[in-house]
């Protein structure tokens, strides 16, 4: 089974440069898309429907802003999906998180999708580090329900953050620097110490140069110069599951390469 998880940084953009190509290329069973910037009225209107899957869309109320979205092949044993968390209400509004569950070898298997806040001031200048730490505590705390009532779980999502000095090419240049401030570190640490698993991590725990997103200045793809931002985390108990997890650094048309998590 595969599970492709992507920053898209606007899906209507991303439609005009081989998005569906790439699909049908990869096919994978489950498609998590971040930042999609769209509401669902126009992702009908002006893409196209992938017709091997269904999906869910959660634009929150704002436009051109965050927005999170799973296709799923229609033969997937859906038990349930939800945009729209009682839990997390707080969050609604950016359209940051989706989850689908799904059954797998008899299994209940939760996939929760989300995106999280950049932690950089807003455009009203107001601070948004504190949102973005408050998203951690809720996705800790929501998380470790789900796995007490028995269930597994893959979270995928844009962290925003660098966990460590190896995910990232500049380290010490970017010390005080949003997205690998200490105290957002301390909150990856945090929740995988509640017992949660790094995929990448897992199978490569020492591989360097692997980075997600790469600034549009002064060339920082081509030289392969920027940070880890995107992930795949399973709770402990499911890693047995996973056979390997990676990166698609080759796909070229957003700001973020997509990422790919297979299961046994």
């Amino acid at each position: 089974m595969k599970i492709i998880s992507w920053n898209v940084n606007w899906i209507r953009a991303v439609a005009k440069k081989w998005f569906k190509e790439f699909v049908e290329k990869e096919n994978p069973d489950i498609l998590c898309l971040q930042e999609t910037k769209a509401f669902e009225s126009q992702y009908l209107k002006e893409l196209w429907e992938l017709e091997w899957y269904d999906y869910l869309w959660h634009a929150g109320t704002r436009a051109w802003y965050a927005g999170t979205a799973i296709f799923f092949k229609k033969n997937l044993k859906i038990i349930s999906k939800k945009s729209n968390f009682e839990e997390i209400n707080h969050f609604h509004d950016d359209g940051r998180v989706t989850e689908i569950s799904f059954e797998k070898d008899w299994k209940e298997i939760v996939l929760v999708n989300w995106y999280f806040p950049n932690g950089w001031t807003r455009a009203d200048w107001t601070e948004m580090l504190t949102y973005k730490l408050e998203f951690y505590d809720k996705l800790i705390s929501y998380a470790n329900d789900l796995v007490k009532s028995g269930k597994d779980v893959i979270i995928t999502w844009d962290f925003n953050i660098c966990h460590t000095e190896i995910d990232i090419a500049r380290p010490k240049e970017n010390e005080n620097s949003i997205w690998f401030l200490p105290i957002e570190r301390q909150k990856i640490t945090e929740f995988l110490e509640n017992g949660y698993v790094d995929t990448f991590r897992y199978f490569y725990p020492e591989k360097t140069e692997v980075y997600s997103w790469w600034s549009y200045r002064a060339g920082a793809r081509p030289r392969n110069i920027w940070w880890r931002l995107d992930y795949f985390v399973v709770n402990k108990d499911f890693i047995k599951n996973i056979s390997d997890m990676n990166y698609l650094t080759e796909v070229m048309w957003s700001d973020h390469c997509p990422i790919k998590l297979i299961l046994k």
